[in-house]
């Protein structure tokens, strides 16, 4: 066992992860899965967490054995792996960041009662606090305020479902008949789900960015202490979106009220559902907890998708540089800035096809980015005694194979229709 003072040493790319983790997938998703579908939702939650479980471990596996990044690891199996990597990063550069901050631009609009202000125009100042901070802060700042955001976000929620469940379930309507999830609307629902929960596969790859920057300001860590600081992080990120799922469920489910695809109004929605089961006294409370929750997580997104962007552009441009300096970095942050607040602007703040896109993009690549990452950790890259074990390839196996089979059935659907 490993002692308390080491864990907390240690702690950085993992609780980052759980940051990034916990944004749309957790507030929006598995909210709206226990207030549509109710406790059975938990069902695909927990199943989406243990089978994709390895994609993630492999990323700070890989990293803490090579020194090296996953997409390093991607080129050393071949350019048309790098290739596919880059196309799947450029499209979730247009969905993942533009979906997390018209989400949070729609909290701050209606925790500060602002309703006259346009979504694209919050969403571009965040752009640019958000920016402000990575550029000056770096990475150390990200870490240390995300210890402090995340160790109170866990305090809160667990609060907010001990008090929702003692105050019970939510009284059904007269006339309530529970939606079915094996039609084509829950199947695209489970989808949406299954693809963001905890994150999309292809985050892999951002933790090990992140570990590697870790590193530059602290000795590196043995691979067991690593492994035990990203399960405390995913570990987190599990429990957390069972919570959202229990609140969504007690406070909505039988009551036939859609949450809105609108960002201000579905804000509006999460907050007050949570203070008319609880009390007004809780409102700023729930409000700046989950503000707080997608303002941290747009960050980590921002920062990853910065830095998996100009890893990718060197690795592709093997004799250009410029792109691992502190100028490249800063430019690919204001980069991004733009393109999604153009993406946002153009999608009228319509939140539900920004996160649908980003959602099932990521669901149908899982399993090839799934096994990408199996091929790096198994590869004369490592050592035989740090590759995977049998139980953890037989997970990864059956986590590739159940994320195919819903793939491919949601072709069948898109075919059929």
């Amino acid at each position: 066992m490993l002692n308390l003072k080491t864990i907390l040493k240690n702690l950085g790319p993992g609780l980052l992860f759980a940051s990034m983790a916990i944004g749309t997938s957790h507030l929006v998703l598995s909210t709206k899965a226990g207030a549509q579908y109710g406790w059975l939702m938990i069902i695909p939650i927990i199943l989406a967490n243990i089978l994709k479980y390895p994609f993630f471990e492999f990323g700070v596996r890989y990293t803490n054995v090579t020194n090296k990044t996953l997409i390093e690891g991607y080129l050393n199996r071949g350019k048309g792996y790098l290739w596919f990597y880059a196309i799947i990063s450029f499209i979730t550069t247009f969905t993942i960041l533009a979906a997390l901050y018209t989400v949070t631009a729609g909290l701050f609009i209606n925790l500060f009662g602002i309703g006259h202000s346009s979504i694209a125009m919050v969403a571009l100042s965040l752009f640019l606090i958000i920016s402000a901070l990575l550029i000056f802060g770096k990475y150390k700042f990200l870490e240390i305020s995300l210890k402090f955001v995340v160790s109170v976000l866990f305090v809160a929620l667990l609060v907010t479902t001990i008090l929702v469940l003692a105050k019970g379930p939510v009284s059904h309507v007269p006339d309530f008949k529970p939606l079915p999830i094996f039609n084509e609307v829950g199947i695209l629902f489970l989808i949406g789900l299954i693809g963001w929960m905890p994150t999309s596969v292809e985050a892999s790859s951002w933790i090990s960015l992140w570990s590697i920057e870790k590193w530059k300001t602290q000795d590196k860590p043995s691979l067991k202490e690593s492994l035990q600081e990203f399960n405390i992080g995913y570990t987190i990120t599990a429990i957390l979106a069972i919570f959202f799922m229990i609140i969504g469920w007690y406070t909505l489910y039988g009551t036939n009220i859609q949450l809105s695809n609108n960002a201000v109004s579905f804000a509006d929605q999460v907050v007050r559902l949570f203070t008319q089961h609880i009390g007004s006294w809780a409102y700023l409370f729930i409000a700046i907890s989950a503000f707080a929750t997608m303002f941290s997580t747009c960050m980590t997104a921002h920062d990853a998708l910065a830095r998996v962007s100009l890893d990718i552009l060197s690795l592709l441009k093997s004799k250009t540089t410029w792109y691992r300096t502190k100028t490249a970095y800063a430019a690919g942050v204001f980069a991004l800035t733009l393109i999604n607040f153009v993406v946002i602007a153009a999608f009228s703040a319509n939140m539900g096809n920004l996160v649908a896109l980003a959602t099932f993009v990521s669901f149908v690549v899982a399993p090839i980015v799934g096994y990408m990452n199996l091929k790096n950790v198994t590869s004369d890259d490592l050592d035989p005694k740090f590759r995977p074990g049998k139980k953890l390839k037989f997970l990864t196996y059956t986590g590739i194979l159940f994320l195919s089979c819903f793939s491919l059935y949601y072709f069948y659907i898109i075919i059929t229709k």
